[in-house]
């Protein structure tokens, strides 16, 4: 009888799938719920020391839970998508209050979690506790794209929906933990966005995009935007300790929970009184979704003007540092310039 998808992958994984990455050394969900979230949108070589310093600082979800949202953010400093710090500090209280600091073990249940989408529930679930839930990371989804050529940019609803269907039923009954695993190291080691290694990959005799000699065309792109242009000053502002002033920002929005440096319209700020020094030169910080062209303002506060410390601003010496989430740009800047 020929084997099936998943067994056919299954097979593949015995032989060469990743069995050493540090969440996978126990099937605790705290640290594997921790991983899922670390590793949206990000590369596995980069959460790795960010999950292995995390989870040495913090390692209980009621570690996580009873922690300063400032521990927190400087934990995560640098990894970017600064919401999903956010969401899991919420969600790890939540797990503690609701759940008696056990994860629950439905989809519905994680999905309530904040930061937790379906594909992440279903890959806690059988991680943590091996019962079957299909997922649909990117590279699951490049996967099922290419091996099924399902038109289309994954980014629309009804390619979506396409995408979890084949996800459902290519999933097995059985060997649930592995076949999760599996499947995504499919994606990453061999089914690559480019010059994938179809030769190695186990399924190539079913994958109708390799038949048609047309791999390059799936997953369909997102349709291209222009990236708009925003500009803003940082106003270095340095008291005659050396110490800097650093402003938390907003919890929504950009760097939200994170200190940065104050901004400032055309390098001044009527509540900040100062005396510019020097600017320097401008540099690009590119999100997602627009660019940010910043101009770092070196000041000194203006004679008698004092500013006190309180829940949104500090004074911070760069050579005595405490622990805060720093915005990556201000971290930058503190190295380059302080």
């Amino acid at each position: 009888m020929p084997k099936t998808f998943a067994e056919k992958i299954l097979g593949w994984f015995d032989q060469h799938g990743r069995k050493d990455l540090p969440w996978q050394q126990s099937q605790d969900a705290y640290r594997i719920w921790l991983s899922e979230i670390m590793l949206q949108q990000t590369q596995v070589a980069t959460v790795i020391p960010y999950f292995e310093r995390f989870t040495q600082t913090l390692p209980s979800v009621q570690d996580l839970a009873d922690a300063d949202e400032d521990a927190v953010m400087h934990l995560w400093s640098g990894l970017g998508y600064y919401s999903r710090a956010r969401n899991l500090h919420k969600a790890a209280k939540l797990v503690v209050e609701e759940y008696n600091s056990d994860f629950p073990k439905s989809v519905e249940a994680l999905e309530k979690l904040p930061g937790v989408g379906r594909s992440t529930a279903g890959a806690i679930l059988s991680s943590a506790f091996d019962q079957r839930a299909p997922i649909l990371d990117g590279n699951v989804k490049r996967v099922l794209a290419r091996h099924f050529t399902i038109e289309g940019w994954p980014g629309k609803s009804a390619v979506l929906k396409q995408l979890w269907e084949k996800s459902e039923a290519t999933t097995p009954n059985n060997r649930s933990r592995n076949y999760t695993q599996a499947i995504m190291d499919l994606g990453a080691l061999l089914c690559t966005r480019s010059n994938p290694k179809c030769a190695e990959c186990p399924v190539k005799t079913t994958c109708k995009a390799k038949k048609e000699n047309r791999i390059v065309e799936f997953p369909g792109r997102k349709p291209k935007k222009a990236m708009p242009v925003k500009e803003t000053k940082m106003l270095m502002l340095c008291d005659r300790q050396g110490r800097v002033l650093l402003e938390k920002r907003p919890p929504a929005g950009i760097w939200g929970g994170l200190w940065s440096f104050p901004e400032v319209k055309d390098g001044s700020d009527n509540k900040l009184s100062h005396q510019v020094v020097e600017e320097k030169p401008t540099f690009r910080h590119t999100f997602s979704h627009f660019h940010l062209d910043i101009t770092p303002v070196l000041a000194k506060p203006s004679q008698n003007n004092t500013i006190a410390e309180n829940s949104q601003q500090v004074w911070f010496d760069p050579n005595k540092p405490i622990k805060l989430g720093l915005a990556a740009p201000v971290s930058d800047l503190l190295k380059r310039y302080f």
